[in-house]
C-alpha cells in the first residue's frame, strides 16, 4: 500500500511538471500561429524586445509586425490560458458543490444569465453608456445576478443542498433562456440577432491587454483560494450528513464557493462569451488518472484546461482560411464526443474509479 502511494505521488509530480512545461511550450508555440505569415524570428524578436528592451531589437518596437504579435496574438493566447484555467477549476468546484459529475460552470444557469445580459445589451441597448464594453459588462452582471438568484432560491424553505442548487439552476436557466428568446422575437432585428448568436458561440477575437489584466489576476487568485480549500471540497463529496458529524458547515462554504466560482465565470463570459464543455470534460480526464483528491485535481485541471483552450483557439484560427471558427463551437465538437466516451466507458465512475 505504501509502495503504491509512493508510485502515485511520483506519477503526480511527473505529470505536474510535464503539464507546466507543456503550458509554457503551448504559449510560445501558439503565438506563432495566425493568418499573418510571420517568421519565428520576427515573432520572438518582438516579444524579447517588449520584455527585455534589447537595443539590437529596437526595430521590432513598433510597426505592423509588432502590432500583430504584441497587440493581437500574445494577449489572445494569455487570455485563452486564463479562461481555460478558470473554466476547468470552476468545473471541478461545481461538481464538488452539487455532488454531480455532470455539473460544469454553466449547470446552475449562469450561462443563460450571461446570455440574457448580453442579449439585453445588444438588442435593447441596455448599458450603452458603458461604451464598447457594454455587452461584456452586462453579460458579467447577468452571470452574477443569476448566481445570487440560484443561491437565494435554493435557500428558501431551509438550507441549500446540492439537489436544491441543481433544481434552482435549471429553473433560472429556463427563465433566462425564455426571456432571451422573447427579446429576440419582439425586437425582430436580424443583425442584432446574429450578434447575439456570435456572442453565445464564444470567441477570443476581442482579446486585448486590458482584458488579460482583468481576467488573469481574478483567475490566479480564485484558483489559489480553491487550492487552499481542498479539504472542504473533498468533504463535500461525502455529503452533508458526514460533514455534520465532522463539525463542518458545508452550507456556508457551498455558498461562498459558488459566489467565487461565479466571479470567475462572469469575467470569462465578459472576455470571451459563452464557452462550454471545458469545465465538464477536463475534470473528468484528470479524475481518471488521479481520483478525487482536490489537492491534485485543482492544479492538474487548471494546467490541462489552460493548454486545452490555447490549442482549441489555435485551431479556430487556422482551420478556416481567411476566417475564424467560433471557439465555443469547436470546443463543443471536441468535448461532446470525449464526454460521451467517458459516459460509456464501463471502468469509469465519478472520481475515476467505480
Amino acid at each position: 500500500m505504501k509502495k503504491e502511494k509512493v508510485v502515485r505521488t511520483s506519477m503526480y509530480a511527473a505529470v505536474l511538471i510535464f503539464l507546466i512545461l507543456f503550458l509554457v511550450f503551448s504559449v510560445l508555440a501558439a503565438v506563432t500561429f495566425g493568418n499573418a505569415d510571420l517568421s519565428l524570428k520576427d515573432v520572438y524578436s518582438v516579444i524579447l524586445y517588449k520584455l527585455f528592451h534589447i537595443k539590437s531589437l529596437a526595430a521590432y518596437g513598433e510597426g505592423a509586425i509588432h502590432d500583430v504579435v504584441w497587440l493581437i496574438r500574445l494577449p489572445r493566447v494569455l487570455l485563452a490560458l486564463a479562461i481555460g484555467m478558470a473554466l476547468s477549476v470552476c468545473g471541478v468546484v461545481m461538481q464538488a458543490i452539487v455532488q454531480n459529475p455532470l455539473a460544469d460552470p454553466y449547470v446552475l444557469g449562469i450561462s443563460s444569465g450571461a446570455s440574457l445580459g448580453a442579449t439585453l445589451a445588444i438588442m435593447l441597448g441596455i448599458g450603452s453608456f458603458l461604451g464598447g464594453n457594454s455587452v461584456g459588462i452586462c453579460a458579467f452582471m447577468g452571470a452574477m445576478l443569476t448566481s445570487f438568484a440560484v443561491i437565494a432560491i435554493a435557500n428558501m424553505g431551509g438550507k441549500a443542498t446540492s439537489a436544491k442548487l441543481i433544481l434552482a439552476g435549471m429553473a433560472i436557466s429556463a427563465v433566462c433562456s425564455a426571456f432571451s428568446n422573447f427579446v429576440i422575437y419582439i425586437t425582430n432585428d436580424k443583425n442584432a440577432a446574429t450578434e447575439v448568436m456570435k456572442w453565445n458561440m464564444g470567441s477570443l477575437a476581442g482579446a486585448s491587454w486590458a482584458r488579460v489584466s482583468a481576467m488573469m489576476p481574478v483567475t490566479l487568485v480564485c484558483v489559489l483560494l480553491f487550492l487552499t480549500q481542498y479539504r472542504s471540497l473533498n468533504l463535500m463529496l461525502l455529503g452533508d450528513e458526514v460533514s455534520i458529524t465532522l463539525g463542518t458547515d458545508l452550507h456556508r462554504l457551498r455558498t461562498v464557493y459558488l459566489v467565487v466560482a461565479s466571479v470567475m465565470i462572469g469575467f470569462a463570459v465578459y472576455c470571451a462569451g459563452v464557452i462550454g464543455f471545458v469545465g465538464l470534460v477536463i475534470p473528468h480526464v484528470v479524475r481518471i488518472l488521479f481520483g478525487t483528491d482536490h489537492s491534485r485535481l485543482i492544479p492538474l485541471g487548471a494546467l490541462l484546461g489552460a493548454s486545452f483552450l490555447i490549442w482549441c483557439d489555435v485551431a479556430c484560427r487556422v482551420i478556416l482560411k481567411n476566417s475564424e471558427m467560433p471557439l465555443g463551437v469547436l470546443v463543443s465538437i471536441i468535448g461532446a464526443p470525449c464526454f460521451i466516451y467517458l459516459l460509456v466507458k464501463k471502468s469509469y465512475g465519478f472520481g475515476g474509479r467505480k
